[in-house]
């Protein structure tokens, strides 16, 4: 059995643990946040201060990854997750009946809750495993490195103490510290991939009052202007998040920080709007994101592994801005893969680089362009949209098989090209133009005078 320390105790961190744990490896968690998340929710979710991860007061959707990883590796912290106010979402609910089962439908579920559900369900999993201990308050200050070609990572230190590992795992996130400890013990530095995004992100918090409707009823999520995206996150125990999302030079971003001038805006868009009609009352401040990237770090490079005995996982290997919601399934994933061959791995890591260049990369990929398109868009200077484009998007709510399609994409199972690309749904929005001849491609949301009129009033 394997000894393996963990640098952080997020989500991440606790999930590879957990993998590890019920495969009878030894492993010790450092997480330097003393506070652990599960007493309290709202108290943890809304009190908590987080500056380091400040995706963890945003809104989140777990996509089937979570669900399929947890259902296999995990299935009691799944029931708990559920018991503690989580909510199963099929992607045909919106048909309200779901056409005739095909293969992987079952798949095709969304768990709307927000993160600190996650974080309070595997917290608890992992206090009882025998042979994990998360020691918190302990901050890794470096890693233990005997040289070589490559070097190997044997084990980290806090403070004065070393503690020996045959892996360590850099599950410490997006402000990860260890390429530059690698970097100044002379290893060969990680490959980065980094694009800055121009999106800037603006949520607050309601919840459903007791005595008042539970739903808006068949309305879409989402909305846009030119210049803005609107939506609606469905979340836990009768809580939901109003977001708003717009360029970072939009000069109108910093007035949306005030809650009054926040729900007027998000007043003017027909998904927000029919939310924010059911009398919600609000948790919590407008919480604003920006300064996001999305960035992959290689520990290999064209010679192979910087380095042996070190691998990284979750946002410390790959982090995307949250746009299509990837953070959590790609966390997972990786952790699944570590645990089940942590042995081979602890020997040379190289297998692990590979599986995740051909696994988890193409969805970064994927990301960046999806982020330069919106970036463009709302900065103002999209070219017209086209037609056919859009109608796949209309299309879906309309057509089980094109929402089919949309959905095995949205919950990573398969790439764009291979879901939209089927004769079965070019014939399904062809026919569906056909049925509506007037379709032209339009934003449901203010005008760029309106949206003004109202942060200024």
């Amino acid at each position: 059995m394997a000894r393996v320390a963990v640098i952080g105790g997020g989500i991440g961190g606790l999930g590879t643990a957990l993998m590890l744990g019920r495969r009878g490896h030894a492993v010790t968690v450092f997480e330097q946040d003393a506070r652990q998340a599960g007493e309290d929710l709202d108290r943890d979710f809304f009190h908590w201060a987080r500056p380091r991860i400040p995706q963890a007061v945003q809104p989140h959707s777990l996509l089937a990854p979570v669900r399929a990883v947890l259902r296999t590796e995990a299935p009691d912290v799944y029931a708990d997750l559920l018991a503690r106010g989580a909510r199963e979402y099929h992607e045909f609910d919106w048909f309200g009946e779901h056409p005739p089962h095909r293969d992987g439908d079952e798949d095709l579920v969304t768990l709307r809750t927000r993160r600190i559900v996650l974080e309070a369900a595997l917290t608890a999993a992992v206090q009882r495993e025998r042979t994990v201990d998360v020691r918190r308050g302990c901050r890794v200050s470096a890693l233990t490195v005997e040289e070589g070609r490559p070097a190997r990572v044997t084990g980290v230190r806090v403070g004065a103490e070393a503690h020996g590992a045959d892996l360590v795992v850099d599950a410490s996130g997006r402000r990860s510290p260890v390429p530059a400890w690698l970097i100044e013990a002379g290893c060969r530095p990680p490959v980065v991939d980094s694009h800055r995004t121009g999106i800037a992100y603006l949520c607050r918090w309601y919840r459903l009052r007791a005595d008042g409707p539970r739903h808006p009823g068949r309305v879409a999520n989402g909305s846009a202007a030119p210049f803005a995206l609107a939506g609606v996150f469905p979340s836990d125990n009768d809580t939901f998040a109003v977001n708003l999302v717009l360029s970072t030079g939009d000069p109108t971003r910093g007035a949306l920080t005030d809650p009054a001038v926040f729900e007027a805006a998000a007043r003017r868009f027909p998904a927000t709007a029919a939310w924010l009609d059911l009398d919600p009352e609000p948790q919590s401040a407008v919480l604003a994101m920006a300064g996001l990237d999305n960035r992959w770090t290689s520990l290999s490079d064209e010679d192979g592994p910087v380095v042996t005995g070190l691998v990284n996982a979750g946002d410390s290997l790959v982090h995307t801005n949250p746009t299509l919601g990837h953070g959590a399934a790609l966390c997972l994933r990786a952790a699944q893969y570590l645990a089940t061959h942590v042995d081979r791995i602890a020997r040379d890591p190289a297998d692990y680089h590979a599986w995740t260049r051909q696994v988890l990369r193409p969805w970064f990929d994927d990301q960046v362009a999806a982020d330069r398109v919106n970036e463009q868009r709302l900065a103002e200077n999209a070219p017209p949209p086209d037609r056919r484009a859009a109608a796949v998007a209309a299309c879906a709510f309309d057509d089980p098989v094109v929402m089919r399609a949309r959905a095995q994409v949205r919950h990573l199972l398969r790439p764009a090209g291979d879901a939209y690309g089927t004769d079965e749904v070019d014939r399904h929005v062809t026919a569906w133009l056909d049925a509506n001849p007037d379709f032209s491609p339009k934003h449901d949301g203010p005008t760029r005078r309106q949206w003004d009129a109202v942060v200024a009033g």
